[in-house]
């Protein structure tokens, strides 16, 4: 867990990262804070902060159209070893196709700058689904919707906290080249 001083003074923030923090610390959650020079890639920042690249949460915003006027937006999470599965997201949602979201609605829906998404979504039209995957290990890491702060949390206080969807969304590089 983080010293308090240094919880209270990121919690001064307004942003996704503040609020992480808060909801990690209301609800007792089991989790560190890692400070590493700014970094986006999920394999550099993997060993920046020292962890198995499929222990990193990579998060993905995905543009998923349904009909040929409406879309719905999925924050993809994955391990950071493994690819999304842009068909898979497609299939899950009865969509006609599925695609990486501009970098613009990326940021503006997940509240951070691309290379800092978290696996947490506060937007009502982000809904967030993580591969079951990553969940199978003890500590999940991602990027704290700051590229110089990452958090280190138990995986069973993730799920308990967010409750999220969990779907077979995840590939591996040898699987997107077939």
């Amino acid at each position: 867990m983080a010293p308090p001083s240094e919880l209270l003074d990121l919690k001064k923030d307004t942003g996704v990262c503040a609020r992480i923090l808060e909801l990690l610390e209301s609800e007792g959650a089991r989790f560190r804070l890692l400070h590493h020079a700014p970094e986006g890639r999920t394999d550099v920042a993997s060993r920046l902060r020292g962890h198995p690249l499929n222990q990193a949460a990579k998060c993905i915003v995905v543009r998923v159209k349904i009909t040929k006027r409406s879309s719905r937006y999925v924050l993809a999470v994955v391990p950071g070893d493994r690819l999304v599965d842009l068909e898979g997201i497609r299939l899950l949602y009865g969509g006609r196709d599925a695609s990486f979201a501009q970098r613009d609605t990326a940021e503006e829906l997940a509240g951070a700058v691309c290379g800092s998404i978290t696996p947490f979504s506060f937007h009502p039209d982000l809904e967030a689904v993580v591969d079951p995957e990553l969940l199978r290990q003890k500590e999940i890491f991602f990027n704290a919707a700051r590229l110089d702060l990452s958090v280190a949390l138990h995986s069973e206080d993730f799920v308990s906290i967010t409750r999220p969807r969990t779907a077979a969304i995840a590939m591996s590089a040898a699987d997107a080249l077939r």
